[in-house]
């Protein structure tokens, strides 16, 4: 969940500890096998089966090495370059002169557990034998993510197109013992000291076996899949915080009900209200307004229409795992070794398919942000809030209460909103115009990955403040659900009173929320929530 592995999303974290074995070569990986080695330090092993299929797609590649036909990576140059037939004697120089000139990213130092996820998904697709290496290098480079090596990745470099070249030429240098990479420990250090100190040598490339290692989707795949991970994890908590704030907002929870919901029957919906009738189950609060005095005919939308958008939001997820899973099952290389023997050039390394997705996915985060800070807002206004003090505040005029969290809310919000604008609606052409067209994957994932900590932020401040708002309709008592999330807040942040040093209790709560413990205390009521 988001916020668990906050430690490993930091470059230099350590790996975590060993959690189990995934198994690579027999079958797409999983998306919680990809999660299991990038965030949990699993293993990777590589059947018997996936090394015949490795010896069997190297000898298609040898086959070859004496012909006088040119086959591109093989016996060619690269891109644009590609008409030059190399001679046999060069082919070695070939493709460590690719990994060299192609490592050249720029920037800032990517998080350990996207490169972790990168290795993993690329040593899946060199174990089907399809991409035509030796199996020495498959198991060099297994052997390196096993010992928790991992290359230093800036994060600017890939176009998402060819693949992401640059962030996958890093990781090979590394496996030829050059470049910077980090230990298990997370201590910087050089290629070649690290692979000693583990006890593995460095590989030295043979035909094709450069390209192979660099031309897939797996960085963009890779933060999709945890990207995924995240947001599934902070949609539940989105209709924690939205529960929270329709309580505490007196709102109704009437517009909730199933038969209501069943008129629009999107899947995503219907969860959506289904956890917030949960969580809203037996609120003292809510009953003390359900009278014939009540006068409220209907809410703002942000509390009416909670489920419709994280609804919406859900169903977005829940497409952008099937293209993950398509991604998954299939192999990235140019040229592949067929299964029947043919080695072709193709165009599936073009990242469209995981760029279109990582932008919706911004776009779902920003949205969800918007309307959670809405919410929030209302708690500040005494027109909109039902009788609570300005800004939730113990004395207003002395004290302000939560009035600057709402603005810290609104900052991340607005930012979010830009970082929705698609990456993928842009190409710029490269390789002397012979890569005319390119997908920008890995710049969607890049800023998605900002876009799911705005939203945990953003939410956690809306949980801080629904809570507040809660506690000040003392004595009436919230949903045992709603307040067992706040009891398990109320362990690391005070509840109201004058105003205090306000960050450290919004960081409390952003690690409540993203760590899964508003959840978890929220299905220690309602059972595990959809």
């Amino acid at each position: 969940m988001a916020g668990t592995h906050v430690r490993s999303r930091l470059a230099g974290a350590p790996v975590a500890a060993r959690q189990g074995s995934v198994a690579v070569g027999i079958g797409p990986l999983s998306p919680d096998g990809v999660v299991a080695v990038a965030r949990g330090g699993a293993t990777v092993t590589i059947p018997a089966e996936a090394h015949d299929r490795i010896r069997a797609g190297r000898e298609v590649i040898e086959s070859l090495a004496g012909d006088v036909a040119p086959h591109y990576g093989v016996s060619t140059g690269f891109g644009a370059l590609a008409t030059r037939q190399i001679p046999r004697e060069l082919r070695g120089r070939l493709q460590a002169a690719l990994i060299r000139s192609h490592a050249a990213g720029s920037g800032a130092e990517v998080e350990r557990e996207v490169v972790r996820a990168m290795m993993v998904l690329r040593l899946a697709t060199l174990a089907t034998g399809q991409a035509g290496v030796r199996a020495e290098t498959v198991i060099g480079y297994a052997a390196m993510l096993n010992a928790g090596i991992t290359p230093v990745v800036p994060e600017y470099g890939s176009l998402g197109c060819s693949g992401d070249l640059a962030p996958l030429a890093h990781c090979a240098l590394a496996l030829t013992g050059q470049g910077p990479v980090r230990d298990e420990a997370g201590r910087l250090g050089p290629a070649a000291d690290a692979l000693r100190q583990a006890g593995l040598a460095p590989v030295v490339l043979a035909e094709k076996e450069g390209l192979a290692l660099i031309n897939g989707t797996d960085g963009m795949l890779g933060m999709l899949v945890l990207a995924i991970t995240d947001l599934r994890a902070l949609l539940a908590a989105a209709d924690v915080t939205a529960a929270m704030s329709v309580e505490g907002l007196l709102g109704t929870d009437a517009v909730f009900a199933a038969d209501l919901q069943d008129l629009r029957p999107h899947p995503g919906q219907a969860a959506s209200a289904a956890n917030l009738r949960a969580l809203l189950a037996g609120s003292g609060i809510m009953a003390s307004h359900r009278g014939p005095e009540c006068t409220r005919v209907q809410d703002a939308y942000s509390l009416r229409c909670a489920p419709q958008v994280a609804g919406a939001a859900r169903d977005t997820v829940e497409h952008a795992m099937l293209v993950a899973r398509r991604e998954l099952a299939a192999v990235i290389d140019n040229p592949v070794v067929t299964s029947d023997g043919r080695v072709e050039s193709n165009g599936n390394f073009h990242g469209a398919p995981l760029a279109y997705v990582l932008d919706f996915l911004a776009i779902v985060a920003a949205d969800l942000a918007s309307m959670s800070e809405r919410r929030t807002d209302r708690f500040m206004d005494t027109a909109r809030n039902g009788g609570l003090p300005a800004f939730l505040a113990d004395d207003p005029g002395v004290d302000s209460g939560h009035m600057i969290a709402q603005y810290t809310q609104a900052a991340i919000v607005s930012e979010l909103k830009r970082l929705a604008m698609p990456a993928s609606a842009d190409s710029i052409p490269s390789s002397a115009m012979q890569e005319d067209h390119v997908s920008m994957g890995w710049s969607a994932a890049r800023k998605l990955r900002r876009s799911i900590d705005g939203l945990a932020r953003v939410l956690a401040v809306e949980l801080l403040t629904a809570a507040r708002g809660i506690d000040l309709r003392a004595p009436l008592a919230p949903a045992p659900a709603t307040g067992a999330v706040i009891a398990a807040l109320r362990a690391t942040v005070p509840g109201p009173g004058p105003d205090r040093f306000l960050a450290p209790e919004i960081e409390a709560a952003v690690a409540f929320v993203a760590g899964g413990g508003a959840v978890q205390a929220a299905e220690s009521v309602t059972g595990v929530l959809a």
